[in-house]
């Protein structure tokens, strides 16, 4: 099959033709063939250039005056009809006033006027349509509607996700609404208030003097359909929302019917008496966390296990981070998951200098795709760490891209952008805009060229540290299954005993019943490391030993 062709140039007396040049270098990246026909060449040059070539598409380009463009236009027109040459397959860029005057003329399919980005141009090439700013949208199918065609629609650039959930159900449904029009987002992820996370199938239990706190106060189904309705317009973002803490299976099956579940998210160990946001004994929990994996799986849903990030926000040593990350992608796997969402939460805990966070996000890539094949698929997610954010907007702003920026170290598919606003306040759908548009800003950066940090030998050298303590520490979290024990990381009670005896633990969960509490930690160059009482870091090895020497004594 040949490669379709392209013909363009830029007409009148423009000779602007650096946004031209552009859109031919993406379509050759597409796989186009393309002729650069000139600059300034007349409606005359141009139609006969398309009588003797006969292109697929025909790109054409004016960045002077409005009034200018609308006679030459005109005239482009008249030519064409007089030449039986309408319809035909063609594109307009230029200023907005002008790319106006292009549309009114009907004689383009889609117009771009440089504030779509190269995704929108490469959307359109591609065949897909919905990404646009301008054009005919009202007569073009919305983008993809699952998570892996539209992560396939959009490469090479990731998909942006951000949460949204403000406390009032009206401003978040009109909010959602304003998001899809405004075509900055791919998907929008509910955050629902914590009542809702945890007693929206129990509304009795509900305190409403919390109504609202820390998301949307939704109650019905009705409320989750109303927010999906809204954003059924501008670009179609895929819809996702925060599981619950408990009645896990209820709500994602609620969210399938009423959001179109773009993809669900569970924990391994947490949403229980170890974090406080239910009241379930740790081992009930992971049993049923593991019956939701398997529910997803069967309902053909991806699925994000988000664990990893929870014991780095206890200031957990990184080793822990990391084998948690496997583990919980291993549980996914398990269960018999097919599209798995990795996240990897940048800057946390708060201090981890970029090198160390670069490394351990390694360690856990390496980890988590060891266990891809042909049935199992991982998507890498990539956020700022909420508590990396200072309350200082610009300082605040700063941290956003930086951030950003290392995130594209690891090729994301997905980019979670956290506003810069949400250590001062819930973000609005105007602080979504600018953060995206920071965050985008980054991106469009990055994919054109960015330095290989990941070869570093300082994050090469904590990688293969953290490499190592993991599987010790994995290793060892095996060794302790009880007797009989067909698969012990996917076993409730040997996960149950690893965090009661504090292979898997953290700072802050000293004093919680069912974790140790016992591990030290320190922000030791720039990592997070175990560390003994005079605050020397402690290799894996000897914190694995003691531990299990300690339990050998309490067992006898």
């Amino acid at each position: 099959m040949s490669r379709p062709f392209v013909l363009a140039a830029t007409l009148g007396d423009c000779v602007h033709v650096a946004g031209v040049f552009a859109f031919l270098r993406l379509a050759e990246d597409q796989g186009y063939r393309c002729h650069f026909l000139g600059s300034a060449r007349s409606p005359e040059e141009v139609v006969e250039a398309i009588a003797r070539h006969r292109p697929d598409l025909v790109a054409l380009s004016y960045r002077l005056t409005a009034g200018a463009a609308a006679r030459l236009l005109a005239d482009l027109k008249v030519l064409l009809a007089s030449r039986g040459m309408l319809p035909r397959r063609m594109v307009f860029g230029g200023t907005p006033p002008v790319v106006e005057v292009a549309r009114e003329t009907g004689l383009f399919e889609w117009t771009f006027d440089g504030s779509e980005g190269d995704e929108a141009v490469i959307a359109y090439l591609k065949g897909l349509r919905g990404m646009g700013r301008v054009g005919r949208h009202d007569r073009e199918s919305p983008p993809p509607q699952t998570l892996p065609e539209r992560v396939a629609w959009q490469a090479p650039y990731p998909l942006i996700r951000h949460h949204f959930g403000l406390p009032s159900l009206e401003a978040t449904i009109e909010g959602a609404r304003r998001l899809a029009e405004a075509r900055v987002l791919d998907v929008i992820s509910i955050g629902p208030d914590q009542n809702a996370q945890e007693s929206f199938f129990r509304p009795h239990e509900m305190d409403p003097r919390q109504d609202g706190a820390g998301g949307v106060p939704v109650r019905r189904p009705e409320d989750f359909a109303a927010i999906y309705a809204a954003s059924r317009c501008g670009n179609y973002p895929l819809v996702r929302s925060y599981s619950g803490t408990r009645d896990l299976i209820p709500m994602a099956r609620m969210l399938k019917n009423t959001v179109n579940l773009a993809w669900g998210a569970v924990p391994l160990l947490w949403y229980n008496v170890l974090d406080g946001r239910s009241g379930r004994p740790l081992g009930e929990s992971i049993r049923e966390a593991q019956q939701a994996m398997r529910w997803h799986a069967r309902e053909g849903i991806p699925l994000e296990v988000n664990e990893a990030h929870h014991w780095s926000l206890r200031d957990a040593p990184d080793q822990v981070a990391v084998a948690a990350a496997f583990l919980a992608a291993y549980n996914a796997k398990k269960a018999g998951v097919s599209h798995y969402v990795a996240q990897y939460m940048f800057n946390t805990p708060p201090g981890t200098t970029f090198p160390m966070d670069l490394g351990k996000m390694l360690a856990k890539v390496e980890l988590i795709e060891s266990l891809q094949d042909r049935h199992f698929t991982v998507y890498r997610q990539t956020r700022t760490g909420l508590a990396s954010l200072p309350v200082d907007m610009n300082l605040a702003k700063g941290q956003l891209a930086s951030s950003t920026m290392l995130q594209m170290s690891l090729r994301p598919h997905i980019v979670h952008v956290v506003a810069h606003c949400e250590a001062h306040h819930a973000a609005t759908p105007e602080d979504i805009i600018e953060a995206v548009g920071i965050a985008r800003g980054v991106i469009r950066n990055a994919i054109h060229g960015l330095p290989d940090m990941t070869r570093d030998p300082a994050v090469q050298e904590r990688k293969e540290e953290l490499l190592e303590e993991a599987r010790l520490l994995l290793g060892a979290i095996r060794d302790i299954a009880p007797p009989g024990t067909a698969d012990p990381w996917a076993d409730a009670a040997t996960l149950t005993l690893a965090v009661r005896v504090g292979l898997l633990d953290a700072p802050h969960l000293r004093g919680n019943p069912a974790a140790s509490g016992a591990v030290r930690t320190r922000i030791v160059g720039g990592a997070c490391r175990a560390v003994d009482e005079e605050g020397k870091p402690l290799p894996e090895k000897v914190r694995i030993a003691r531990l299990l020497a300690g339990g050998r004594r309490a067992a006898t």
